[in-house]
């Protein structure tokens, strides 16, 4: 049975390799089933060779999955690095709604000019009265 020893390269098998052995033992239990199921007899050296061979499948498939989690932590990111990704969001998004704020401020200053010009045009007007 294929292993997972922790290491750069050397000792880890390869997913094939890891399939390949799950396939090899998912193959005898399916003729080892047959037969107990065509004997339809308790005879218990066809229980036995059904168990074994299931157990040798969940071996296999034990060792896939540990893989598949070996894998998965090898690609995750540090937490410094996860830490440093979301900094550069949340500053990007701080930038981007800054520039918003001070569009939206030289809006405001912008209508405020005018208000105060349409007053003073009334004003104006209501002194010339």
């Amino acid at each position: 049975m294929a292993t997972i020893s922790g290491g750069g390269g050397g000792g880890v098998p390869d997913l094939q390799s890891l399939v390949a052995s799950l396939d090899a033992a998912l193959l005898p239990c399916l003729p080892a089933r047959e037969l107990q199921a065509a004997d339809r007899s308790t005879h218990p050296s066809h229980q036995v060779d059904v168990e074994r061979h299931a157990a040798d499948f969940m071996e296999a498939a034990k060792t896939l999955q540990l893989y598949f989690i070996r894998a998965q932590h090898q690609h995750q990111p540090s937490r410094e690095e996860a830490l440093r990704k979301e900094i550069a969001a949340l500053e990007a998004e701080l930038q981007v709604k800054d520039a918003l704020m001070e569009k939206q401020s030289n809006l405001l200053q912008h209508w405020q000019g005018l208000l105060e010009a349409h007053k003073n045009t009334h004003i104006e007007e209501l002194e010339r009265v």
